[in-house]
């Protein structure tokens, strides 16, 4: 534990995002060194641009960066970045409700609420049938435009 501790001295809140997220000292150093790569201008903190060309072919790309930021918010420091990811994390299997430990962030529940987040873009409590099918008709449209329009050939 002493050479996570050590490793960790150049992360922001380095510890603490260890317990938090459940990340190994070695995921968590490589995601800094990723943070600070996409950080092209030594800010300290991510702006959506800086996330948007990393997820430009992901058709719910501009949700997923949405999800960094809360309303209001131009830019993600490194541990809310973290905290983010963390819900793409796996499922933990063996994590019970105590009442003093917080839900980590890739729990089941919190897994649903940030799934439902990414759809439920004006932030109402609801996913309308609008905010449905922007998503549906951008995945139809993204797997029409790589699909060949050629026929295919039924003879053997």
């Amino acid at each position: 534990m002493g050479s996570s501790r050590s490793s960790l001295r150049g992360v922001p809140d380095g510890q603490q995002l260890l317990q938090e997220t459940g990340f190994s000292a070695a995921l968590l150093l490589r995601l800094h060194q990723r943070f600070q790569f996409l950080d092209k201008d030594s800010r300290g903190h991510l702006r959506s641009e800086d996330l948007e060309a990393e997820l430009s072919e992901n058709p719910i790309g501009d949700r997923i960066v949405g999800a960094f930021f809360q309303p209001g918010q131009e830019t993600v420091d490194f541990p809310s970045f973290v905290r983010v990811l963390a819900h793409f994390r796996p499922t933990e299997k063996n994590w019970t409700r105590d009442g003093v430990q917080p839900e980590p962030a890739n729990s089941r529940n919190r897994k649903l609420k940030f799934a439902f987040q990414l759809y439920d873009q004006d932030r109402d409590g609801k996913i309308s049938r609008t905010e449905l099918l922007q998503v549906d008709t951008t995945n139809t449209y993204t797997v029409k435009s790589k699909l060949s329009m050629k026929p295919l050939n039924t003879t053997c």
